[in-house]
């Protein structure tokens, strides 16, 4: 815990005077009186330093810790310690992200060698450093693509994108006038059905958003996007999982245009849903469009080796019409820590990662179907994949709980049909574990 400093009432009444007012409640003059609270609260008795402490250990002794198997974007990772020990540094831990172009080196080389390893692992020519999260990274790439494409006005995006990435791209395009339009998913395989792609194509489409391996965890028919792609003209957008691509042909290989991802998996806990990082990466014709910053490497006048602000195109430093997004803020701590853990675990490292995860969810898969279970779609997966229960998988998930495991993402919730689970697996499951899951699934079933 962290120590707690108190103010005392001169503390108090100094601070008041300094910023013009003689109370507390003269701060909230600007509060109608019927928004106030006018009651008591019901706090318990004032406790010592020593005793709060121990009521929280208390508290925490209570939490019961669940064997994850839910994905859905989000995903339980191993996290080398070493991780926490080095980006927890003063120098890293402490700086708030910087902006100026005169920024410390060792910022702007952290940057760098982050925007590097992005591109290895996508097979990208350029990437930033960095957006927000996997969604808003998304809708930035949409918002990327009518630019470079201008005087076209429709985007479409597959019904097996991720629910919450699909809303976060409606928001960030409403009130824009710019058609999306949902391309359906083949209802046996999983994967986007590209009959109906065929027909939604036009001269006014600007891009095409594919997600590989898409929310219901299977991987798309990339050879055929791209023929398609080459035939008809449009942007290709790549929503992937970073993991996948140390298995999968990374985006660059099959044509993608913007690539971006969610970057939790790469060393980021889970952390109740954030702060998580964007990955963003586009060809080198497009980086004059793309948003947030990026560093480059230089040489000074003696010839060492420097790195300097290479893009930066928030408003608040280059024209208002002219910038890409007006973000006030990226995950740069989020992006080191990637790096720390892309750079410890090396090639051979980040390929055992996703193999694991892999063969234990096509084990996961081939048990519950000797069981009698069927997964909803036939295409193939990576990590993640749909089972079908007998009964509302809501009510699996809560009785799951109640014996340790976290069963995973009942789709019900999202739209789809109450019946399905959205089930995952990393590299820290192991097969007691997997086991003692489909032994607790036949009990609550």
């Amino acid at each position: 815990m962290h120590p707690f400093l108190p103010l005392t009432d001169e503390d108090k009444k100094q601070m008041l005077k300094r910023i013009g007012v003689s109370s507390f409640e003269e701060l909230l003059r600007e509060i109608p009186e019927e928004a106030r609270f006018k009651g008591q609260l019901k706090l318990p008795p004032a406790l010592s330093e020593m005793e709060v402490e121990e009521l929280l250990r208390d508290i925490a002794d209570g939490n019961e810790e669940l064997v994850i198997f839910a994905g859905g974007g989000a995903y339980d990772h191993y996290i080398p310690k070493a991780i926490f020990h080095i980006v927890s540094r003063p120098e890293f831990y402490t700086a708030y992200t910087p902006y100026q172009p005169e920024v410390s080196q060792g910022t702007l080389q952290g940057m760098y060698e982050y925007q590097s390893a992005i591109c290895e692992l996508t097979g990208m020519d350029i990437a930033n450093a960095s957006m927000y999260d996997g969604g808003s990274a998304l809708a930035e790439a949409a918002l990327m693509a009518l630019r470079i494409r201008d005087g076209k006005h429709r985007i479409l995006y597959p019904a097996s994108l991720n629910p919450f990435y699909r809303d976060v791209l409606k928001t960030y395009l409403h009130g824009q006038s710019i058609p999306l339009q949902e391309v359906a998913y083949d209802d046996g395989t999983g994967q986007l059905d590209l009959d109906d792609l065929r027909n939604k194509l036009d001269d006014d489409v600007a891009a095409l958003i594919i997600q590989n391996p898409n929310f219901f965890g299977v991987i798309e028919r990339t050879d055929e996007i791209q023929r398609l792609k080459e035939e008809r003209g449009f942007l290709l957008i790549v929503s992937f999982d970073p993991v996948s691509l140390s298995l999968l042909s990374p985006p660059g290989e099959y044509g993608a245009d913007i690539a971006v991802g969610e970057g939790q998996p790469l060393g980021l806990p889970l952390s109740f849903g954030g702060p998580y990082l964007g990955i963003f990466t586009t060809r080198r014709d497009y980086v004059r469009q793309m948003p947030g910053r990026m560093s480059g490497a230089t040489v000074d006048v003696d010839g060492r080796r420097g790195f300097v602000m290479a893009l930066q195109t928030r408003e608040q430093h280059i024209r208002r019409e002219r910038a890409t997004s007006n973000i006030c803020t990226n995950q740069n701590l989020c992006a080191l820590t990637s790096l720390v853990y892309m750079s410890l675990m090396g090639t051979s490292g980040l390929e055992e990662v996703a193999l694991q995860s892999m063969f234990k969810a096509h084990y996961m898969a081939e048990e519950l179907v000797k069981a009698g279970f069927e997964l909803r779609f036939s295409g193939p997966f990576f990590r993640e994949f749909v089972v079908k229960l007998p009964v509302d998988a809501e009510g699996v998930v809560e009785k799951m709980a109640s014996r340790g495991f976290h069963a995973g993402i009942p789709l019900g919730r999202l739209g789809f049909d109450d019946n399905l689970l959205l089930i995952a697996l990393t590299e820290k499951r192991k097969k007691r574990e997997i086991d003692g899951y489909l032994e607790a699934l036949r009990e609550v079933i």
